[in-house]
């Protein structure tokens, strides 16, 4: 199995050791990147990767290692520590890029057949919108299964943390991983998935933008070919 970290902060906080934690039961080959050390680049809204290709943005070639890693991958981790309520501001930007990539436009075909987990932490509040903040680019990708893992530590670092809480962190990400190893290789999406790849199907059938229309006609997804199938 290859997992892929993208972490929304450069240091090695408490959402770091989560997410590190969960790729070692895991298991496989890992790879990480860290923002905005790896990224850091703000989405312009020139829109060439809407109308004519994501090789037109101008951030095209810092980001591009960062999607082979994704596309390689079988497990996809968006970390994030809470930043007034949602994820950070490079977590962000980062995923500001890859709105080319929802199923609106133009999915990549292997989301369909990955897992992803969004975790993010915070001293006390605002885990719900942040986990939502990285779980929407999940969802809209196409990726098969999502999991989330959020919680509040009530602490400023990994150190702090209360044994009884790193206790049930760890049974907690136990859990998750376990999950992903029982269904790497078989994993397809649910029907709310489903549902929203069919919706768009029928919008891309006359589409207003070239590009997205044939792409779509291409795959051969605007009529019997479905991406989570072989």
């Amino acid at each position: 199995m290859k997992t892929v970290i993208i972490h929304g902060q450069s240091h090695k906080g408490s959402t770091y050791h989560i997410a590190h934690g969960l790729a070692e039961k895991i298991g496989g080959e890992l790879t990480e990147f860290f923002l905005p050390k790896d990224f850091g680049e703000f989405c312009l809204g020139c829109t060439n990767c809407f109308v004519e290709s994501e090789k037109k943005c101008p951030h095209y070639e810092a980001l591009n290692p960062i999607t082979q890693a994704m596309d390689a991958a079988d497990v996809i981790i968006l970390a994030s520590p809470v930043y007034v309520y949602h994820a950070t501001g490079p977590m962000k930007a980062f995923l500001d890029h890859y709105g080319y990539r929802w199923m609106v436009h133009c999915p990549e075909e292997s989301m369909f057949k990955k897992q992803g987990v969004c975790i993010a932490t915070a001293a006390g509040a605002g885990v719900k919108s942040t986990l939502k903040d990285m779980a929407d680019s999940l969802f809209f990708w196409g990726v098969a299964g999502i999991y989330q893992y959020g919680l509040g530590i009530a602490a400023t670092d990994w150190d702090s943390v209360d044994a009884k809480k790193k206790a049930a962190i760890e049974k907690k990400i136990t859990a998750i991983a376990n999950k992903i190893v029982r269904k790497n290789g078989r994993v397809v999406p649910g029907l709310k998935t489903k549902g929203m790849f069919n919706i768009m199907r029928m919008m891309q059938k006359n589409g207003w933008n070239e590009r997205d229309v044939s792409y779509w006609k291409e795959k051969g997804w605007t009529e019997n070919k479905r991406p989570w199938k072989t």
